[in-house]
């Protein structure tokens, strides 16, 4: 029996981390709340330990403010999710909401994706999903896109076969790069993308005119 190899990971930040002010409820979501929600480290190998009961698992990377997530755990109550986010004011944010909701199918990280991912066992997750990565728009600056070939290696090791990953962008270059990549990636197949939650981020976007592309891939 042979020990599937940890994924390679990335070495290069696909992020930068502008904290900004954390307002009093920011503060205490994440002084006081955030223990309740955090994953352990030490159950990274193995996260359904990590909730009630055990059900479908969505990872969702990057989940910036977290209103779209709180949302979707509200609504879904029958999946288990887990969501990453490196800016301390978002993770407050949405501990305050979920702890409002009374969400226990919901688990957090104040952690990058590459701190996570390859600690997850394969086959562990039903959805994978992000929204709005930083499209890094400058040329020179494309190399810190999150979406590679060698993030969708890691992407297919984790997920179920058939399982999903969806992305949302609004920015056209980045869509049709993303497309491309999931297009010549043996382990997956594009495919219809899922409903999703509306993101306050995709709000002010389509104020300002932007276009929306979901792009949707199954895992082979």
């Amino acid at each position: 029996m042979t020990t599937p190899t940890e994924p390679k990971r990335s070495s290069i930040r696909s992020f930068v981390i502008r904290q900004g002010r954390l307002s009093k409820g920011q503060r205490r979501g994440l002084e006081e709340i955030y223990p309740q929600f955090e994953l352990k480290q030490a159950l990274l190998g193995t996260p359904q330990l990590a909730y009630p009961q055990a059900q479908p698992l969505t990872l969702e990377v990057g989940f910036g403010m977290g209103d779209s997530l709180a949302e979707m755990a509200a609504n879904a109550p029958e999946r288990n999710f887990l969501g990453l986010e490196v800016h301390g004011p978002g993770v407050g944010h949405l501990m305050i909401q979920a702890a409002s909701l009374g969400l226990n199918n919901l688990r957090v990280l104040n952690l990058d994706v590459w701190s996570v991912l390859p600690s997850l066992p394969a086959a562990s997750l039903a959805c994978l999903q992000i929204f709005f990565p930083d499209p890094w728009h400058k040329k020179r600056h494309h190399k810190r896109r999150l979406i590679t070939a060698l993030f969708l290696d890691a992407a297919a090791e984790k997920l179920q076969t058939g399982g999903i990953l969806h992305i949302a962008t609004d920015w056209q270059p980045y869509a049709e790069e993303i497309k491309a990549c999931l297009e010549s990636h043996p382990s997956f197949s594009l495919s219809a993308a899922p409903a999703r939650v509306e993101t306050k981020y995709e709000r002010r976007g389509q104020r300002l005119g932007h276009v929306v592309t979901d792009l949707a891939a199954r895992a082979r």
